[in-house]
């Protein structure tokens, strides 16, 4: 049994599956969405489906998929449904829930549906555009928005403005909020100063260009979720479309304004949906605390023999270093006049019961690919805001950079720095190994054997006693002491 509309009624009989009723079928489509990947439909489209089934939004997604790569087919088959099953952790608790997704109406190819895509800017019913582009992102490219269709998602969303400019003569009410979720900071306010740049070169009209600023809402946004995508999940029913999501959920929308937050009704479904009008602590708090725990900890883990994260934290060594190193001196770092300590403390929980997620394969060794860079937007800043609140090198930080440079001594490392650190271990002691390394502004951006007192003589101590004593026999030591302390 193929999952589809038809089969919704058989599927209600089944307690333990959530399955939205016939009603929301015929829901309006409110919502333009460029992108089909799982990061879209595990969590903006998650939030809308939740929303409607509590009928709080009330309203359906146009999915544009950008290229010709793949086909639509799928969607087709099911009636556009899919199976979303969330596995993991929260508050120690394991959390097992499938959820059938009825927010998609339809999903339209923009290299063969154009006019279908145009069509859509005339509707009245139409709201929100979100965004994740991934294949062929934010990027201003030059070219007319009368292209069939224009290749760049500015091109193809600029078009899509000019259309319903044109078709409700600039009033203010037609105009649009616009959410991107792509990965990069900022990026509402990217989007917005690439569409204003084509539409310059497209010598649109400056009527259309005022509407376009004052009537249209470009906001910032963060998203916070791991979705690994298809899951060996047995629903007893055939979905070629279904996805696994974990159970911590973040999508933070940088707004104070009153129109958006009235557009983005469905925000009060879920407590993952957060409008802010500033979202940089939800990025700072992700930034060092996932990903900076991340990125210290992989190279250790993987000298240790651990392959994965979950494994990580069965170990009781490896899950004592990554607490202690989240919880003493990441949160430490960070907690300032913009974020609260318990907020942080709080966050880190949160991070530790995704880490032990036992449905996710997320393996240390694709976590080191950039190993060197990684540590320097996500680690050296902390590390720096550490030794000005306490005036102490942090030890804990300091293994993971020993660890860096001996993962490192492998010219097989998936890192632009790899020679550079092969030459280095080529050319000197181990004993002055981290002196050379610590204080090549090219790779830290700041001197940091000057910058952070004391750092150079720990690390160096702690990558001799790792080549000394082995890694798991050093690791069991530090996490005897982070447990006594």
């Amino acid at each position: 049994m193929k999952l589809s509309k038809g089969l919704l009624a058989d599927l209600r009989l089944q307690p333990e599956l959530q399955v939205p009723d016939a009603a929301l079928l015929a829901l309006p489509e409110k919502v333009l969405q460029f992108g089909t990947g799982v990061l879209l439909r595990g969590l903006p489209d998650f939030f809308i489906d939740k929303a409607n089934k509590q009928g709080l939004f009330n309203g359906r997604v146009v999915v544009i998929k950008s290229t010709s790569k793949g086909d639509t087919g799928g969607f087709e088959k099911q009636d556009n449904l899919y199976t979303q099953c969330i596995r993991g952790i929260d508050g120690g608790r394991k959390v097992s829930e499938d959820i059938i997704n009825a927010s998609i109406s339809r999903v339209l190819t923009a290299t063969t549906q154009w006019e279908e895509v145009l069509s859509c800017a005339t509707s009245k019913d139409m709201q929100l555009v979100i965004s994740n582009t991934t294949e062929v992102g934010i990027a201003y490219v030059e070219e007319s928005i009368h292209n069939n269709p224009p290749a760049s998602y500015p091109g193809k969303l600029l078009a899509f403005l000019y259309r319903r400019y044109q078709h409700f003569n600039g009033s203010e009410e037609s105009g649009m909020v616009i959410v991107p979720a792509e990965l990069i900071v900022d990026n509402g306010t990217l989007l917005k100063a690439t569409i204003l740049q084509l539409a310059a070169y497209n010598q649109l009209p400056t009527d259309f260009i005022t509407w376009l600023e004052q009537h249209n809402y470009f906001c910032n946004s963060l998203v916070d979720s791991i979705i690994p995508g298809a899951a060996n999940i047995d629903t007893g029913y055939e979905d070629e479309l279904l996805i696994m999501t974990e159970v911590y959920r973040l999508w933070a929308i940088e707004t104070d304004s009153p129109r958006v937050k009235e557009v983005l009704s469905f925000a009060g479904a879920d407590a993952g949906v957060v409008l802010a009008p500033d979202i940089n602590v939800f990025r700072e708090l992700k930034l060092r605390l996932l990903n900076g725990a991340h990125t210290l900890s992989c190279g250790l883990a993987h000298l240790a023999g651990i392959d994965t994260v979950k494994a990580a934290m069965a170990n009781d060594s490896m899950a004592a270093y990554i607490e202690g190193v989240m919880l003493h001196e990441i949160v430490t770092a960070i907690t300032d006049k913009h974020i609260r300590h318990d907020a942080a403390v709080r966050f880190a929980v949160a991070v530790l019961d995704r880490f032990r997620n036992p449905y996710i394969e997320h393996k240390w060794v694709s976590i080191c690919a950039n190993y060197t860079s990684k540590l320097k937007a996500r680690v050296v800043p902390a590390l720096l805001q550490y030794q000005q609140h306490t005036d102490h090198v942090p030890a804990l930080m300091a293994l993971g950079f020993a660890a860096h440079l001996l993962f490192m001594k492998s010219p097989a490392a998936d890192d632009p720095f790899a020679a550079y650190y092969a030459d280095l271990w080529t050319q000197h002691p181990a004993e002055t190994v981290a002196e050379k390394s610590l204080s090549d502004s090219n790779v830290w951006g700041t001197n940091l054997n000057t910058a952070v007192p004391g750092l150079t003589k720990t690390v160096t101590n702690m990558l001799l006693a790792l080549q000394r004593e082995g890694v798991n026999a050093y690791l069991e030591r530090v996490a005897a002491e982070i447990i006594i302390s």
